[in-house]
Order: C-alpha cells, then structure tokens, then sequence
C-alpha cells in the first residue's frame, strides 16, 4: 500500500515533469538510465522508509554529478530533500531543495520548477514559517497558471490554503481549499483529496462551522482508510480529538487524541504526536491529573526537541544566511556589471572627445583651453563627489551619536549650571567679604560645597554613560557579574527611546518607570540580558507605533518598565497598550522564525533568542496579553545564582 501512495504522491508530485525532461536530453545510454533506476528505488522506500530512500536518492546524485547530467541530478535534489523532510531533518530537506529550484530553472523545466517550489513552501510550513512558506506557493501558483498540472495544481493549492489559515486568514483559507478540491486532477491522487477534505474541516473548524467540519472529517476518515493515507489519520484523530475538547466532549477528545499517537510513527506523524501530547496535557490538566500531566509534558518537550532541536535551527540560521549571501552577492555582481557597463561607455565617450579635441588641436588652439576646461570641470567633479561621501559618512556618524548624545546632555548641563552658580558665589564672596557676616559666609561655602556635590555627582554620572556605552559596543564575554537590574533596565529603556526618536522623529510615547530599590545586584551576563530587555522594549515601541497609526481617539501610547522582588526572585516587566496578542498565537511567540510583524519588518527570532537567553540563566520568560489592550511580558530571575 505504501508503494500506491508512492505511486500516487511522488510520481505525480515529485517526479512531475522531471523524468520527461530527463528522457528528452538523451537518457538512451545505460550510465543516465541507472540514475532513473537510483531513483525508482529512491521512491519504493519514500514512505515506509526515508533513510533507505535518501540513500538511493544520494547515489543518484553522485552519479548524476559525475556524468554531468543535470535533469538527474536536480531529480535527485529534490527526491532527497522529501525524503529529508520525512526523516524530520527540515534545514537538510530546504538545502536540497534550494540546491534543485535553480537547476530546474536552468532546464527550463516548468513542472519541476513548480514541483520544487511547491515542496520548498511545504518545508517552510514545517518549520511554521507560513509567510516564507506562502512567498514559495504562490510563486509555484503563477508558474501553475501558464498551464494547470493535475495533481500538483492541487496539492500546491491546498498548501498555500493551510498558510493562509495559519496566518489566520480564514476565508483566503477557504477560498483555496476549495479550489484544490475543485479543481482537475484531484482522483489522480487520492490521498491528497483526504488531505484537502481534512483541511477544509479545519478551516471550517475555525469559523465556528462545527457542524461541517465533523461533515468534512468523517469524509476524510473514510477517505484516508480507504487508500491508507496513515499521515492524514494522525492529524485527522488530533482534529477531531480538538474540535470535541471544544464542544465540551471530554471523553471523546480522550479517545481521539489517544487514536492519533497509536498510528504508526514517522516524521510528519510525530509532528502530530507533539500537537496531540500538548492538547493530552491540556485534557489531564482540566480534569486535574497531576500525574499524566507531567507525563505527557515531559514528551512533549522531548518531542519538541527532537523536532526543532537548538542545532537545527542554527542549521536553517546559516541557510538563510547563505542564501542572503548568495543574492548579496548576485546582487554586486549586477551593480559591477553595471559599473564596468558605465565605466566603458564614459571612457568611450571621453576617449571620442579627446579624438575629436586632438582634430580641433591641429587647427584651433582655442580648442587647447576648452580641453583644459573639460579636465578642471573633471577634477571638480571628483572634489565634490568625495564631498557627498563625506557628508553622507556624517549624516550615519550623526544618527548613530543621536541617542547617546542626548543621554550625556543631562548630566552635562547640570554640571555647567552648577559651575556658574558656584562662580557667582565665589565672585559674591569676594566683594561683599568684608560686609557679610561669617554666618552668612558659612552658608554660602555650603552651598558651593554642595554644588561642587554635583558638580561630581554629575559628571560621574556622564562618566558611567560613556562607559556604560563602550561596555554595551563591546562583545560579550559570557561571564556572569554582580549587575545593578535597575540600572540596566533604566538604562535601555532610555537608549532604545532615543535611538528610536534618532531614525523616527514622528515617534513619541510616554515612558513610565517603577524600580524596587530593594533589589541588589544578581548574577548575570549584562550584555545578554541587556540585549533581551532592549529586544522586548523595542517590541514594545513597535506595538504603540502601530496602534497609533490607526488614529484612535483618545489614544496615549505608553510603554512602562517595572522591576520587583518577589519569593527570592527578580522581576522585571516591560508593559504597553498596544494592540496586544491575540489568544490563538500566543503560544507560537516564542517559537523560532513566528512573527507577527509584515514580511520584511521582523525575522521571528528576537523572542526566540531572548526566550533563550533567560532560560540559560536559569529563569523564565512570560507574557500576560489581552488583544486590543496591550502585552506585558516579564524576566523572572533568581537572585541566587
């Protein structure tokens, strides 16, 4: 049954077009019909066993390579890659399958190219990254247009449908489940119409449609045991098993999330057994099992972990960045493209004027002084481009001080006026020595001592911000200090605001602070720290920005950070009264790559790495929400470490 659904899935998903192409290219010798063998055996063990598929798939890829023949080897790309993603190792399966997109565009081989980016998008909603996710989708999606692929056409449709859904944009959601329902070639894979049947039962689901959605599971079941789509039976028991936790039927959302982990174990269905573990928990929470709680808390993190482990996420960290790197790079290699392009065609063309000047020369001297006038307006042309280079290097050098330079203001100030008080007094004393009375002038030396107090006190004080910011410019050493929270908090709070007001003047909101003075200095890394509580002061902004844009009446933005002691423990609370969270993702926030945020304002990791950071100090992050109202999220450390 596993070899059908190879049948159905693979030959109609991956191998669309591929083979085809393959064939077309001269695949009649023996050496390039063993890479197809490679991979037939790749796709006999694609389900029921990856590790012996990505062995095949390896082979076809050497062999590919070694002969040159790039149809196979973008074939073997991609069929490593799924075989990849079924063994949970998502950064390997994006690698491959971003090694096979360009091969397939360079083969000009439309339906793999839809194919590869159909699976790209699919490993992006693996790791929860919908919006990447949905970027590769609909770019399959106008490719499909050109030409509608059955089977494929389908399958891409249902995902961009599940993105949309997950980005918790229900009726685009909608509107693509059905259209992959609907559209040809869904009989060509027939556990892709159980998968599509489960999806609209979720999205149905998400409507408070509850009724339609049991209508589209029970559809589903039936579909998926009737071809044996075990991956579908997963997730359908752990849908069915969430819609009763809702409707209140506490023993069927038991017997249906059991259901769920009995099915036989692979990646994709262990995705499903650490959603199942976390609603298990909720379940044995509500009916008060302190036992099973820990049970299947504890496996669920040890799922989770061995899912979306620390490594490979670094692992899709350095993909990314090589992928930036490699448009970084494409992108330079244009601009000097480009810039040769110019460079040729200015010195064509001056190279045309000196010609056409040595002509003139021989018979006009005044043609002498208009060269002249060429190379004087050249060289002030060069002395005014370094000009706007060193303008532009001070208007950077500018923003950059903006922040800081406000901070040691203050401080500077007070010392200024003090010193002028102070030389009134002495000039006053001076005059009027011989007429005041030593009473008097015992006030006024005390008063220029206390002056002179603050003078000091002052300019320590503008001492400790210059050193505070060459402390923060300096990388971390990852040793733990005695470290003033108070002091750090207060001092990032004021560094993001004026950094921020540096690159935004429009922005302003009232900051509050609240600092317990009992608290004494902990044990901590200040810069890691530091950079979380800049991280959650920045979101912080960001939130009151966004809901001031949407010209409230009434409305005062306002961010405030807070510092307790509480049970041996130190608190520290940025709050805001932004939009807030709203409840449905709250608890993907501090999931790698989850971002609220548009395309292109925020990468998902600020809260990742401070969730990190707080947790190798041995405490805890927390956030209290309430959406249309604002966020407070709380740092809770402890004093003895």
């Amino acid at each position: 049954m596993q070899e059908k659904l190879f049948k159905y899935v693979v030959v109609c998903l991956l191998v669309s077009g591929i083979i085809q192409h393959g064939w077309s290219q001269g695949t009649s010798s023996n050496d390039t019909a063993a890479v197809w063998t490679l991979l037939k055996k790749a796709g006999k063990f694609y389900f029921n066993n990856p590790d012996s598929s990505f062995y095949f798939a390896q082979q076809a890829l050497a062999l590919s390579r070694e002969l040159d023949f790039t149809p196979g080897e973008a074939a073997s790309l991609n069929t490593a890659g799924e075989a990849s993603r079924f063994r949970g190792d998502l950064p390997l399966a994006l690698e491959l399958q971003m090694a096979a997109l360009p091969l397939m565009q360079q083969i000009k081989n439309r339906s793999g190219e839809i194919s590869t980016l159909t699976f790209i998008g699919s490993t992006y909603n693996e790791l929860m990254e919908h919006r990447q996710g949905l970027h590769y989708l609909l770019q399959a999606k106008q490719l499909n247009d050109k030409g509608y692929i059955p089977g494929v056409g389908n399958f891409m449709l249902s995902n961009i449908g599940y993105s949309y859904l997950s980005l918790g944009m229900i009726d685009s959601a909608l509107w693509y489940q059905r259209q992959a329902y609907g559209a040809p070639g869904i009989g060509y894979v027939p556990p892709l119409k159980a998968l599509i049947l489960r999806r609209l039962g979720e999205t149905h689901f998400q409507l408070g449609n509850h009724d339609s959605a049991f209508n589209y599971y029970y559809r589903s079941l039936q579909n998926s045991q009737n071809v044996d789509a075990s991956n579908n039976l997963s997730y359908l028991y752990l849908d069915l098993a969430v819609l009763h936790h809702e409707l209140k039927n506490t023993d069927s959302a038991f017997y249906y999330a059991r259901k769920s982990i009995t099915v036989e174990n692979n990646f994709l269905r262990k995705r499903a057994e650490l959603e199942t573990t976390r609603l298990l928990t909720q379940l044995h929470k509500d009916e008060g099992r302190t036992d099973s709680i820990l049970y299947y808390l504890n496996k669920s993190i040890a799922l989770n972990d061995s899912l979306y482990g620390p490594d490979k996420y670094r692992r899709i960290q350095l993909l990314i960045l090589r992928q930036q790197q490699e448009q970084q790079r494409i992108l330079q290699e244009r601009q000097a493209f480009k810039s040769r392009t110019r460079t040729t065609l200015f010195l064509c063309a001056l190279g045309f004027v000196m010609l056409i000047a040595l002509i003139l020369l021989r018979n006009n001297r005044q043609k002498q002084k208009a060269r002249l006038r060429i190379e004087k307006a050249y060289e002030d042309l060069k002395s005014t481009q370094q000009q706007l280079i060193q303008s532009e290097k001070m208007a950077s050098l500018g923003e950059l001080t903006a922040g800081i330079a406000h901070e040691i203001q203050n401080p500077l100030n007070f010392v200024n006026n003090f010193s002028e008080i102070n030389n009134e007094l002495i000039e006053e004393l001076k005059n009027q020595k011989s007429k005041l009375k030593s009473e008097e002038i015992d006030e006024m030396l005390t008063d220029i001592s206390q002056n002179n107090e603050k003078i000091n006190h002052h300019g320590k004080r503008a001492d400790a911000i210059v050193k505070g910011m060459l402390q923060h410019s300096r990388s971390s050493t990852g040793q733990k200090e005695p470290t003033n929270i108070n002091a750090l908090a207060d001092e990032y709070l004021r560094l993001a605001y004026h950094g921020l007001r540096a690159k935004d003047k429009s922005f302003d909101t009232l900051t509050k602070t609240d600092f317990d003075t009992s608290i004494e200095k902990i044990n901590v890394v200040p810069q890691e720290i530091g950079r979380v509580i800049l991280n959650l002061i920045n979101n912080a902004f960001y939130a009151v920005s966004e809901k001031q844009k949407q010209n409230l009446n009434e409305y005062e933005p306002s961010v405030s950070v807070s510092t307790k002691k509480i049970n041996g423990k130190v608190e520290i609370s940025v709050k805001d009264n932004g939009n807030g969270i709203p409840q449905k993702v709250v608890d993907k926030i501090f999931q790698p790559f989850f971002t609220t945020k548009p395309t292109g304002q925020g990468t998902g990791l600020g809260l990742s790495l401070a969730y990190d950071i707080v947790k190798a100090h041995g405490g805890e992050l927390k956030v209290e929400t309430k959406e249309g109202e604002g966020s407070d999220f709380i740092i809770q450390l402890s004093t003895n470490q």
